[in-house]
């Protein structure tokens, strides 16, 4: 007889301590739960005749009855001429927390094919909007809205885990550079990659998950700490406080020199090479000025040989407000000329340097643009 009421929850809350725990305070074994935990994550919440076999029918009993599906639902699927596959997610949360007006309480998330074929990236978000207000993001553009649960991260990667299967494709690396600022929901954040790393859970591997951040400096130092054996994407853009103040505003809270003390000490104990962000925007920060300061900066940090500079022409975002209302100037992305200039500059001072392909242009795949065409639909 079991020895709690338990109220059903979605499988995607579970690690293998809290299902442990779980069975146990139920009066039930708990010596298969890396076998539940495996055919859940490679059969989306079900489990499979083998699991079943080993796990036994009081088991299954409990479980078909405590379990739920993953309760979040796909609002919008654009896919690009390229592959790139776009999620627009929503989700309810216990709080029954709405926005103002009927706004739905939505993520984004994007699964983008590897050119080796079978293989895909995830992209996935941290919170429900975000308050940086980076002048070249769109996410920035409805504010905050909350942090997403640890679950209600792990669910946008069940989505991209299906959209990837219907490819005939397989998840091989997931990035945290989706909406919001994934140091500001660290505990959540964690917690999500812990399974989706896992070989037992999502099996993506941990040398194989990136958390970015517009330099949170605490959070770098917590994250390294975590042991996760995870990267960190460090988005810079500019090498000058001035510029970067005017793109980035965190960095009046974190300058320049403290952000790159922080990555210097994620190398330090952690041994993982730390990528440098740079989304490079038309007459902002696509000079030679900014690429000899760039080079400095590393070489000052002790991060020319700890780092890789990951070039990202900006991807247009269009007209539009910050958080506060006002209108964004309209930026562009450079012409490809002056995009090569940049990184051949990088390259002469021994910068590792390289262009990210722009992926998704057609399908508005830059953080945040879908969400923003739908919560301007709900408002008009």
């Amino acid at each position: 007889m079991l020895a709690a009421t338990v109220q059903p929850c979605p499988w995607t809350t579970f690690s293998a301590d809290s299902l442990t725990a779980i069975l146990l305070e139920n009066g039930l074994s708990a010596g298969n739960v890396a076998h539940i935990l495996r055919s859940w994550y490679r059969n989306d919440g079900q489990l499979d005749e083998w699991a079943r076999t080993r796990v036994g029918p009081r088991v299954v009993s409990f479980l078909e009855t405590s379990i739920t599906s993953v309760p979040s639902s796909i609002s919008q699927r654009h896919i690009s001429s390229d592959g790139t596959t776009k999620l627009l997610v929503n989700f309810t949360d216990a709080s029954n927390f709405q926005p103002t007006g009927s706004i739905p309480q939505s993520a984004e998330c994007v699964l983008m094919p590897a050119y080796r074929a079978g293989r895909a990236m995830a992209c996935v978000s941290s919170q429900i909007g975000c308050a940086m207000g980076c002048e070249f993001c769109a996410s920035t553009e409805n504010g905050l809205a909350r942090n997403l649960t640890a679950s209600e991260i792990v669910e946008q990667f069940v989505h991209l885990q299906r959209e990837a299967r219907a490819q005939q494709r397989r998840i091989t690396s997931l990035v945290f550079m989706g909406m919001g600022e994934p140091m500001h929901n660290l505990d959540s954040v964690i917690t999500a990659i812990r399974c989706i790393a896992d070989p037992d859970m999502g099996a993506v591997g941990w040398r194989q998950v990136t958390v970015s951040t517009v330099g949170i400096v605490p959070g770098i130092d917590a994250l390294a700490a975590a042991n996760l054996n995870v990267h960190l994407a460090l988005s810079l853009h500019a090498a000058d406080d001035d510029t970067r103040s005017t793109i980035v505003p965190m960095n009046r809270k974190y300058d320049i020199n403290a952000i790159l003390s922080a990555a210097s000490r994620f190398y330090d104990r952690t041994g993982r090479i730390v990528t440098i962000e740079w989304c490079l925007i038309d007459g902002v920060n696509d000079n030679n000025t900014q690429a000899d300061l760039l080079a400095s900066l590393l070489a000052r940090f002790n991060l020319l040989r700890r780092a890789r500079v990951n070039v990202i022409p900006f991807n247009p975002i269009g007209p539009g407000r910050d958080a506060r209302g006002l209108a964004r100037r309209v930026l562009q992305r450079p012409p490809a000329p002056r995009v090569t200039a940049f990184i051949e500059r990088l390259k002469l001072h021994g910068v590792v340097c390289h262009a990210r392909d722009t992926r998704g242009d057609d399908v508005a795949a830059a953080c945040g643009q879908l969400r923003r065409t739908v919560l301007r639909q709900v408002r008009s």
